[in-house]
This record gives structure tokens, C-alpha cells and sequence, in this order.
């Protein structure tokens, strides 16, 4: 259970951004005093039991608080058999958390009065602060918690609970489950499902999040013996970058399971790059979390499902799942799940079991020992495909009430899975839960597979080799820099860079670039088609995509031609055309869009997809979080719907692939460089056998604040 005395961390800071505090052992005992405190006090405890005060006091004495429990209220002498004090400062002893459930109007002059008496943590559950509007008083709040040195849970939330130290300042009905997952919702209402349906070491709503945060908790859960698993209901991120630093660690060792809301993106991206169109905030919270190890999943149910497995059994092996059972329907429905999820149901010896079980029974895989097979003769199933060196998992997929029943087959099922190392998990028809507490039995057969398919991505993850910085040769970051500060210095707002300055800043980062000549004027474009050779490429500059308004011209012959394209390109596209580059017409080739785009909030990302005029119609694209090794850029290309056209599709000859990794592996050093860089476009790069050519590209920079963090 959740005992750890370490916590997470803080400054002392007198403005918000808390997300952003430091990471000392001295301030992870401060946030213990508050989740594994030696006292509790109850302010606004009040003799109405239907009153939070009131809940919280009755929590911590039927929970069996070991501690002093002190109820503050000036207007009672007595509340749930113990003796109220007028205020804080009147406790006869030390607080090392308060919890304070009075009216909003109140709760500052009350958390004086915490700070007056050397109280160590504060859980504000009263409402009434920024989610109202009232951001003033909120921050004033934490002004008070951080002169003074107390951390804050809330405002606005539900409580905390720690299961090993038997406290439950909630004020929620019912008794938590102990267990191994630590769960932090910034959501009440998704709390209090999680709460009922894990077993936990710890959980936190936090509410508004004013102070104590996502990245504190993880912190102090890093280190915590009593915690397996960490479950996150997020809404928001306060430092993003933080909590990748942080999450990578701890899923070195521990799983981070994690639902963000907000998964659907809006505003208007008409004038955007298509990197940036495409990569939205989601998009970035999705990158983010792989580059750590954290299991992002869609819905709490999935979480509750992942997490009772993770905390529950070892992880898989590998990816090959034996299904084991009495009923082929839900069986065939599992293995069906297996494959759409990325597992494998791997044929089985024959003699594994002939003559061991019913000679009715199918045995190949998945193995369905047929509606009258008794508990004896699942366990015995059960036991002996674990043991195969062909399988790394075993779902045993039971419906009740035949063969022994429920209760003897769920006693054989977890005898069988105490036989083994491997993971053990259950399918038991309509039921969810715990079997013997250590197997996950889950009603559906997709529930108890995409739990699995969860685990195996995850066991894959830590099992990989940490990936180390690659030398980039032919760069010259002190060059870029000096571009894009010309740039800001004459624009401090900044903008979309000149063709000349954009290909300088790529040209400093050892990018490929066709050679391109910038015109003014249909009489420049017959001189610079002439110069660079026949036929050639007419591209407008102005228009973020060129495609839309008619702005490119392919293929122009003689220099006649590329006069009238000029000219019908001005008459055309009007004001908005800026100019035109002229370039020499490459042979045909798979079109592939690089891109990047730096998040203030995020940092920067990589993207790489199909290119060209599809690159938005078919949105078949990768992202990563740099920096980008050529491994991990391989893995991007793989993953592509495209990637076959890469690689001779129907007796094409193979494209230069080594090529473009190095485009994109090279566009991950310019980001991480250059946080100026906003967006960048390279679309298309054109891969032919021979060479990737970035044919049209697009740099817009804007000023940086200060340096990441």
C-alpha cells in the first residue's frame, strides 16, 4: 500500500505555473506530510451528516485513521464524538493536513489561519474559485500556501486518500479497496467511478490543480513501494515538458496509464501549413506520451481495464495469447480481437493435451474444452499451455453457469495462474473484477484483449534499448541562428521566411534542397528557366498552399511558356502573389511531406507522411518528438499506409528511403535547435531511386519567450 514519506517536489515561487517546481527529496516530504499525514484536521466540520465536513470526519474515523483527528467549527462543541475547536490555531497539537470545507467567502481567511499555525498541506474542497471565474481569489490563495510553505490540493476537489495510512479525506460514500494503483482525476465525477471500481494505493482529485499537480504526483508516486501502477484522468497539462521528463523515468519501471479529454481540435487552419494543420494539440499530446512510455487510452473503461491487469500480473513476454475455454463463440470472438489488436494466436501442438482432456475438446488454438468441461479439467488446461514454450499469455474465457459453476472454476483459474509466471487473465461472461485478487476477469472478450494488447505494446516499450544522441554531420546550428535572427530583427513578430532566407536556414542543416531561383517578374522566370535548364517548375510565392489558387506550373518546355505562366499566374492569383521561383522539372518519384512545428507548451515535433497535393486528403502521417534517431524515423516510415511505394511497389524500383531518413532526422536537430522555427513544410520531398529532393518548402518563425524548459 501507499506508506512511501516521499513525495513530490516545489520552490518557493509567489506565482502560479505550479506544474513547474523542482525536484528535491526535501520537497517530496513536504507533499508526504499532506498524503501520509500523522494528524488531520477537519475544518467546517459540521453536525450535519449530509454536510462535506461532516463526510470527510466520519471517513477518517470508520476508515481508522491512526492519528489525531481534530474538528474545527467555533459553533459546536462536539462532532461525531470528538471535540471540536474553535479554529486551527487552537488544536492542541500539530496539523499536518487540514481539510477545509467551508464557504468560498471564508476559505482564505481560514487558510491564514492554516499558515499561522505551521500547518504542512491543505486540501480545499470548497468551490467557488478559477472554475467560476474567480481566478483572483484562487491565485491569492496560493499566495498565501507558498509564503508560508503549504502545499494545496484543490480548490475544488473531492479529497485524498491513502489506503495504507487508513486515510480517506474524502467526502465520498463508501470504503476504497486497497490495492497497487495510484489514481490522480482532475475530474470528481471520474474519480469517484475510478474509486469504485480499482483497488488503490493512493488517489488525489486535484480539483482546480492551483498547486500540487499531475508532475508532483508523479513524482512522489515514482518512488513509492506500494504503488505498481499510475492511472491519470487529465483535462489539462500544465508543463508538458516536465511531465515527459518525469514519465520517462518512471516508466522505466512502473506503467503511467492516462486519459486526456479533448481529443477533437478546432479553430481555423485555412492559412496553415499542412504540418501545422495536421498536428494538432492532441496530436502533440499523443507523440508526446510514446516518446515516454505512458499508455494512452480513449476511455476510463479502458483504463480500469488495463489497469487491473497491469497491477495485477506480470507482463506478457511476447505477443502470443493460448485461449483457453468452455464455450468456442466468445473463444473465436477473442481470437478475432487478438488479431485486430497486433496479438497472435500461435497453433498449439496437438499432444500438448490429446488424451489429457475430453476427446471432444478442440486443441489447436484456440482450445475449447466444450460446455461439460469440469473446473478440474480447465485448470488442468490452463496449467499445461502456460507451460508452452509457444505462449507468452493465457486467456481462459469461461461462461457460467456450466461445467462446475462459477465460484469452482474462478478457484481453478486462479490456482492454474498460481502455477505460472506468465500473465494470467480471464474472460468470465457478464462478470468484471478480480479473481482471487491477482487475476483480471473481464465480462467481454475485446475488454480482456485490448487490456493485453496494452500490456505487450507496453512490456515492448521498456524492453527496448534507451535510444542515444546520433552525431549529425553538416550542420551549422551558429549559421541557422543568425538567419532566423535577421528574420525577427526586422520582424519581431516574426512570419514565413523569404525562399531565399528559408532555403539558407535548411541549406545549414544539410537538407537536400532542388535549386531554386526567386523572380519577380514573367521576364526573370524566362531568365532563371533558361539558367537552371529546361523544362522547368513555376511556383508562386505568397499562398501557404499553391495548389488551391493555381500557383504551380509543371513541366514549362521553352521560355515562352514560362512568361505566359507568369503572367497567368499574376492575373489569377491578384495581390496575394508576392513572386515566383523557377526550378528545373525532376523525374517522377514518391511524394513524401516532411514537416515540424515547435508548441510552446510541447516543444517541438516531427512529421513525416504522404505528400503533395493528397498530404491532406488521405492524412496518412507519423510524428515523433525529437530528437529523431534514424531508427525511430525508419519506424515512422514503416508505419505509413505509403510506406510500400518506398519499397518497388508492383516492380518499381526501391527509393532512396536512407535518404529521407536522414531529411527527417536532420529536421528533428533543426527543431530542437531552433525553437523560433513555428512551422516548417517540406512538401514535397520527392524520393526517387536515387536521391530525396525537397522541391518546395516553408519556414515561418516566431519570437520565443525564453528558453524552453
Amino acid at each position: 500500500m501507499f506508506a512511501s514519506k516521499d513525495g513530490a517536489t516545489r520552490d518557493q515561487r509567489t506565482e502560479p505555473a505550479p506544474e513547474g517546481r523542482g525536484e528535491g527529496g526535501e520537497e517530496r516530504a513536504a507533499l508526504a506530510r499532506l498524503l501520509a499525514p500523522r494528524s488531520v484536521a477537519v475544518i467546517g466540520a459540521g453536525r450535519d451528516p449530509r454536510g462535506a465536513g461532516h463526510r470527510v470526519l466520519r471517513n477518517l474515523i470508520d476508515g481508522g485513521f491512526a492519528g489525531p483527528v481534530y474538528p474545527v467549527n467555533p459553533n459546536a462543541d462536539q462532532v461525531a464524538g470528538l471535540t471540536c475547536h474553535p479554529s486551527v490555531t487552537a488544536v492542541p497539537g500539530p496539523v499536518d493536513l487540514a481539510v477545509i470545507a467551508v464557504p468560498a467567502r471564508y476559505v482564505l481567511d481560514v487558510v491564514r489561519e492554516c499558515a499561522d499555525a505551521g500547518v504542512a498541506g491543505l486540501v480545499v474542497l470548497t468551490a467557488g474559485f478559477a472554475e467560476t471565474g474567480q481566478g483572483s481569489a484562487q491565485r491569492d490563495l496560493l499566495k498565501i500556501c507558498r509564503a508560508s510553505g503549504m502545499r494545496l490540493v484543490g480548490p475544488n476537489c473531492l479529497g485524498v486518500i491513502n489506503t495504507a495510512a487508513r486515510l480517506n479525506a474524502t467526502f465520498l460514500q463508501g470504503d476504497p479497496t486497497p490495492g497497487r494503483v495510484a489514481v490522480m482525476s482532475q475530474s470528481g465525477a471520474v474519480g469517484a467511478a475510478l474509486l469504485q471500481r480499482l483497488p488503490v494505493s493512493s488517489f488525489v482529485s486535484v480539483g482546480n490543480k492551483a498547486d500540487v499537480s499531475g508532475n508532483d504526483l508523479l513524482e512522489y508516486w515514482a518512488d513509492d513501494d506500494g504503488t505498481d501502477v499510475i492511472a491519470l484522468y487529465l483535462e489539462s497539462f500544465g508543463n508538458p515538458r516536465k511531465f515527459t521528463r518525469i514519465a520517462r523515468r518512471i516508466t522505466a519501471t512502473k506503467p503511467i496509464l492516462m486519459v486526456k479529454s479533448g481529443r477533437s481540435g478546432s479553430g481555423d487552419r485555412a492559412v496553415r501549413s499542412h504540418t501545422a494543420a495536421a498536428a494538432t494539440p492532441d496530436v502533440a499530446v499523443d507523440a508526446m506520451v510514446a516518446a515516454c512510455g505512458v499508455i494512452r487510452l480513449d476511455s476510463v473503461q479502458e483504463l480500469q481495464d488495463a489497469a487491473k491487469l497491469l497491477s495485477t500480473q506480470p507482463l506478457p513476454g511476447g505477443r502470443r495469447v493460448a485461449i483457453v475455454g468452455n464455450s468456442g463463440g466468445p473463444e473465436a470472438m477473442a481470437a478475432d480481437a487478438c488479431e485486430r489488436r497486433g496479438l497472435v494466436v500461435p497453433e498449439l501442438p496437438r499432444d500438448l493435451l490429446e488424451g489429457r482432456v475430453s476427446s471432444s475438446a478442440a486443441l489447436a488454438n484456440p482450445v475449447d474444452l466444450t460446455a461439460d468441461a469440469d473446473a478440474d479439467e480447465i485448470r488442468l488446461a490452463v496449467e499445461t499451455v502456460a507451460a508452452a514454450d509457444e505462449v507468452d499469455a493465457v486467456l481462459v474465457v469461461y461462461t457460467p453457469p456450466f461445467g462446475s459453476g462459477l465460484e469452482r472454476t474462478r478457484q481453478a483459474i486462479a490456482a492454474a495462474a498460481r502455477t505460472t509466471g506468465k500473465t494470467v487473465l480471464a474472460c468470465v461472461a457478464g462478470h468484471d473484477g478480480l479473481i482471487d485478487g491477482r487475476v483480471p476477469a473481464y465480462a467481454y472478450p475485446e475488454q480482456a484483449i485490448a487490456a493485453l494488447a496494452r500490456a505487450a505494446e507496453y512490456a515492448e516499450w521498456r524492453a527496448r534499448p534507451a535510444e542515444l544522441p546520433e552525431p549529425v554531420p553538416g550542420v551549422d546550428a551558429e549559421a541557422a541562428r543568425r538567419v532566423v535572427r535577421a528574420e525577427l530583427a526586422v520582424r519581431s513578430a516574426g512570419g514565413w521566411l523569404s525562399p531565399e532566407a528559408t532555403a539558407d536556414l535548411l541549406r545549414c542543416y544539410g537538407l537536400n534542397l532542388v535549386p531554386s531561383v526567386a523572380v519577380g517578374s514573367a521576364d526573370e522566370a524566362a531568365r532563371a528557366a533558361a539558367l537552371v535548364g529546361l523544362p522547368v517548375v513555376l511556383k508562386v510565392t505568397g499562398p501557404v498552399h499553391k495548389s488551391d489558387v493555381g500557383g504551380v506550373r509543371l513541366g514549362l518546355a521553352s521560355e515562352d511558356e514560362v512568361r505566359l505562366a507568369y503572367d497567368d499566374m499574376e492575373e489569377t492569383i491578384g495581390e496575394e502573389m508576392t513572386g515566383a521561383v523557377v526550378q528545373p522539372m525532376l523525374p517522377g518519384g514518391v511524394e513524401i511531406i516532411v514537416g515540424g512545428l515547435n508548441y510552446p507548451a510541447f516543444g517541438p515535433l516531427v512529421m513525416a507522411g504522404m505528400g503533395g497535393v493528397m498530404a491532406d486528403l488521405l492524412a496518412d502521417r507519423a510524428f515523433r518528438v525529437p530528437p529523431v534517431s534514424r531508427a525511430a524515423a525508419s519506424e515512422m516510415i514503416a508505419s505509413l499506409r505509403c510506406a510500400p511505394l518506398l519499397h518497388g511497389y508492383r516492380g518499381a524500383a526501391p527509393a532512396a528511403v536512407d535518404d529521407l531518413l536522414d531529411q527527417i532526422v536532420r529536421v528533428g536537430r533543426l527543431l530542437e535547435d531552433l525553437p523560433e522555427v513555428a512551422e516548417l513544410d517540406l512538401n514535397p520531398v520527392i524520393v526517387t531511386p536515387d536521391a530525396a529532393t525537397v522541391v518546395d518548402f516553408r519556414v515561418r518563425v516566431a519570437p520565443v519567450d525564453q528558453p524552453p524548459a
